[in-house]
C-alpha cells in the first residue's frame, strides 16, 4: 500500500526506500529472529532502549485492544508510542511517536539508516520496518510502547523484546495457516511465544482446548497468566461490566460497536489496571472505553463520496475483518441492529477462504457483491471471488459500482457492509476522504 502524507501527495523518497526494502525479502518463507537481531545489533540495539512495552499478539482484536489502551493512557497524560500493522491509507499509521504519527522526514531517516547498515542482506519488509520503528521509538521520549505483533508471535520480528512490562493475547482463530500451520493449537503455540518470565499475560477468552496448552506455556517460562473468567471478566447489557480481581466498574458501552468489543475493551482495561507503575484511575478507564478511535472496525460511514452513492436513509458500514471468526463477530453485531436488508460488498486476498468467511452471513445477507482489491496483485478478481463465494454473488468492477447497484435495488433503505480485507478497507477510506491523524 502506498505511503501518503497528510496532504495526499506520494512521498516518493520514503516510498522508494520501502520498495527497495521490500525487494530484499528472502525467496523462501523463513520466519526467524536472526535477521532482525543482526540488523538491530548493527543499529546499536535500539530495542533495548525502549520505554515499558505492552506486547500484544492474537488473531482478532489486537488493534482494537491497543486503541482502547492508548485512549486510556493518553487520558492519564502518558506519552504513548504505538506500533501496529497493516496501515489503511498511509504507511506512517504504523508508527505513532508519543501520540503523533511519525512525520515523513523522520520516517525516511529511520528507513534509510536501516537500509544503509543492512547493506543489501536478505530481510523481510516487516523486519526492516520494525527495526526502523524501534529506532524512532528509542530516540523519542515516551512513557509506554504498545507493540502489536505482525504474524504469529514466537518468530515475529517484534519478539526481540526480552523484558516486556506486560503481554496480552487476544482471541485466537484460524488465520495465516500457510505460515502458522493448519491447527488452532499450533497457532496458539506460536502466539504464546511472546510470553516472558515475570511479565504477566492478560488472556482473552479462548477455545477450551487451548487453555491447558496456554497454561503450560506460561508455567514453563514463569509468566503469570490472567485468564478471562477466572482473574478478570467483562460483559455488556446496556453498559460494560468489568472486573479485575477485587476491582469492579460499570462503564458505558464501548465506543467501537459490536458485542465482541466487550472482550477487547475488557482486556485493555485489565492491561491498564495491571501495567506496572501506571495505575489507571476510574476516569482513565472511562476514557479508554468512550474515547477510543480505531477506523475500519465495524465503522459506520455517515458521509463522504461513497456514502453519497446510497439513499440518504441508508447505512454504510466498513470492516477489515478477513477470517471466519471475524465474520462471525460481524454477523452477530449487525444482526443485533434493528432489521433492514443487509447487502455485502466483498473483496479478499487470494489466500483467504471466501466461502468460510461468508458462512456466518447465510440467511442474514440479502445479496453479495464482489469487487477487486485495488493495487493488490494477490487479491481475487471480482469474478473469481464470486465463483469462490459458495453462494450467489454479483461481480462488479469497483466499490462505487457495487454501491450504485445496491442503491437501485427496490425495497427498504439498505444496510451495506464492505468487508473482507483491511487493504480494501483502506481503499474505501481513501476514496471516502478519510485522512489519518
Amino acid at each position: 500500500m502506498a505511503l501518503l502524507p497528510a496532504d495526499g501527495r506520494p512521498d516518493s523518497a520514503a516510498a522508494e526506500v520501502l520498495a527497495r526494502l521490500g525487494r530484499l525479502h528472502p525467496k523462501t518463507i523463513d520466519l526467524s529472529l536472526d535477521r532482525i537481531r543482526g540488523l538491530l545489533d548493527d543499529l546499536g540495539q535500539p530495542h533495548r532502549r525502549l520505554p515499558p512495552v505492552v506486547h500484544v499478539a492474537g488473531t482478532n482484536g489486537k488493534g482494537s485492544a491497543i486503541a482502547y489502551m492508548r485512549a486510556g493512557l493518553e487520558a492519564a497524560g502518558r506519552r504513548v508510542h504505538v506500533y501496529s500493522s497493516p496501515h489503511l491509507v498511509r504507511f506512517a499509521e504504523r508508527i505513532r511517536l508519543a501520540g503523533r504519527l511519525i512525520d515523513d522526514e523522520r520516517l525516511l531517516d529511520c528507513l534509510q539508516r536501516c537500509e544503509d547498515i543492512n547493506g543489501g542482506r536478505p530481510l523481510t519488509f516487516f523486519e526492516a520496518t520494525t527495526a526502523a520503528a524501534f529506532l524512532a521509538f528509542a530516540e523519542t521520549p515516551a512513557d509506554v510502547l504498545l507493540l502489536e505483533t505482525g504474524l504469529g508471535g514466537r518468530l515475529d520480528a517484534t519478539n526481540v523484546i526480552e523484558r516486556p512490562a506486560l503481554t496480552a493475547i487476544t482471541s485466537l482463530a484460524l488465520d495465516h495457516q500457510d505460515y502458522l500451520g493448519p491447527e488452532l493449537t499450533g497457532i496458539a503455540r506460536e502466539k504464546a511465544g511472546i510470553l516472558k518470565p515475570g511479565a504477566a499475560c492478560v488472556l482473552a477468552p479462548q477455545s477450551a482446548e487451548l487453555i491447558p496448552m496456554l497454561r503450560e506455556a506460561a508455567d514453563k517460562v514463569g509468566c503469570p497468566l490472567l485468564e478471562h473468567g477466572r482473574d478478570w471478566s467483562s460483559s455488556t447489557d446496556d453498559g460494560l461490566n468489568w472486573r479485575d480481581g477485587a476491582r469492579r466498574l460499570r462503564l458505558p458501552l464501548p465506543a467501537l460497536p459490536g458485542p465482541h468489543q466487550a472482550v477487547n475493551a475488557g482486556l485493555a482495561l485489565t492491561c491498564l489496571n495491571r501495567l506496572p507503575g501506571m495505575a489507571a484511575s476510574d476516569a482513565d478507564l472511562f476514557q479508554a472505553v468512550t474515547g477510543v478511535d480505531w477506523p475500519a472496525r465495524l465503522q459506520r460511514l455517515h458521509d463522504g463520496p461513497l456514502a453519497a452513492l446510497l439513499p440518504s436513509d441508508s447505512e454504510l458500514w466498513l470492516d477489515g475483518g478477513h477470517n471466519q471468526a471475524a465474520a462471525a463477530m460481524l454477523a452477530r453485531g449487525l444482526g443485533a441492529l434493528p432489521p433492514r436488508p443487509l447487502h455485502l460488498v466483498l473483496g479478499m486476498l487470494s489466500n483467504r477462504d471466501p466461502a468460510a468467511f461468508l458462512q456466518p452471513f447465510a440467511g442474514l445477507a440479502a445479496d453479495i457483491w464482489t469487487v477487486p482489491v485495488a493495487g493488490e496483485p494477490n487479491a481475487f478478481t471480482a469474478t473469481d471471488l464470486a465463483r469462490a463465494a459458495g453462494q450467489p454473488a454479483t461481480p462488479t468492477t469497483d466499490i462505487a459500482s457495487a454501491l450504485s447497484g445496491i442503491a437501485e435495488t427496490r425495497g427498504p433503505a439498505p444496510r451495506v457492509l464492505i468487508c473482507g480485507s483491511l487493504y480494501l478497507a483502506g481503499d474505501v477510506l481513501r476514496q471516502n476522504g478519510w485522512v489519518p491523524r
